[in-house]
């Protein structure tokens, strides 16, 4: 099948999963119901009558915000992982297993019990903390990687990001047990939650998912030749110090944005990524723009089973994508694995 043929797919896919995402809910409204309230919204068409204010603000102010997260979240962390498993050659690597997620949400829970906001740009305060959070625990995952490993192998550096995020898991438990008035708030999100979102939220992991793309648009050729290998790329005039150090930057930045509103949400940035490279090749300039859209039409269905599987009550999106994701994370390395041996 042709690579158009599959993008083409793929784009209806993404299309089918936010009708679905749009149009199934407890309020019940059809599709048509849904385009008259856009209308209505954007272009100030005229109501039907049969439409009430409630379901237009239902629509508008918390089924529509939340859609369009998720697939932004999706779309975020997907690409996120697609480049940290670039960088560091390892289908095994992403936000998750190295700590990144959990980092940020560390940070992002003690802003949220602390109170503390930025002075000028109070909205900017969650997704700055988360990826401060991220960032120092990816840094700190390879410097221990470092330390216990000179040769800085892959595996050591997913091990050592596993085993910090859970260590930092463990004081993010312990805040949660400490918070109080927070706590129902707390552990929800530390499950992956789209149930409070906004559409300044939107808007924030929107802009930072337009500014990772450039960013990592810039550098598509550098990813390709880093496939082939660090001498290879140093011999066609990488800095790989520089690129590396751009590309784990921006992906964390996708990462905290993405945590500081959402939650915890693991695994979507290991499985869209690889499900990609089977689809689509290795060449990053196509199959970047590709995570980013299954990415996010993955989270839109995911958090949609969340919602309507034992509704009225809700189940934490990160517990749905680890259903599917823990089985594909546990393929994916014994496969590995068994290739090595054979080999």
């Amino acid at each position: 099948m042709k690579s158009g043929v599959k993008a083409l797919l793929s784009a209806l896919f993404c299309i089918l999963c936010l009708v679905l995402g749009v149009v199934i809910g407890s309020a019940g409204l059809s599709l048509a119901d849904t385009f008259s309230i856009l209308g209505y919204r954007l272009f100030g068409l005229p109501l039907p009558e049969h439409i009430s204010n409630i379901a237009v603000s239902i629509m508008w102010t918390i089924r529509l915000p939340r859609v369009v997260a998720a697939f932004l979240v999706g779309a975020a962390l997907s690409v996120s992982g697609a480049v940290m498993q670039s960088v560091l050659r390892n289908p095994l690597a992403s936000s998750y297993t190295l700590g990144v997620s959990a980092g940020a949400s560390l940070a992002a829970a003690a802003v949220i019990l602390s109170g503390v906001t930025l002075p000028l740009l109070p909205s900017l305060t969650r997704p700055a903390a988360g990826f401060i959070g991220g960032l120092m625990t990816v840094f700190l995952a390879m410097g221990l990687a470092a330390r216990f490993d000179r040769n800085m192998e892959n595996v050591t550096i997913i091990l050592t990001g596993m085993v910090l995020g859970l260590f930092v898991n463990a004081f993010l438990t312990i805040l949660t047990a400490l918070s109080g008035d927070h706590l129902r708030l707390l552990v929800f999100w530390q499950m992956g939650s789209f149930g409070d979102m906004k559409w300044h939220a939107c808007g924030m992991v929107g802009a930072a998912l337009a500014a990772g793309l450039l960013v990592f648009s810039c550098f598509s050729r550098e990813m390709d030749l880093m496939t082939f290998g660090e001498e290879q790329a140093l011999s066609a005039g990488v800095e790989l110090k520089r690129v590396k150090t751009v590309l784990l930057l921006t992906a964390t930045l996708l990462t905290g944005a993405a945590v500081s509103f959402a939650g915890i949400i693991g695994f979507v940035d290991l499985i869209v990524p690889h499900v990609t490279r089977r689809l689509f090749g290795s060449r990053h300039r196509a199959t970047l723009p590709m995570n980013a859209l299954l990415g996010g039409g993955f989270m839109v269905l995911a958090d949609l089973i969340a919602r309507t599987v034992m509704a009225p009550r809700e189940l934490p999106v990160g517990a749905i994508t680890a259903l599917v994701g823990a089985p594909f994370f546990a393929w994916i390395y014994f496969r590995r694995r068994g290739g090595a041996r054979r080999d």
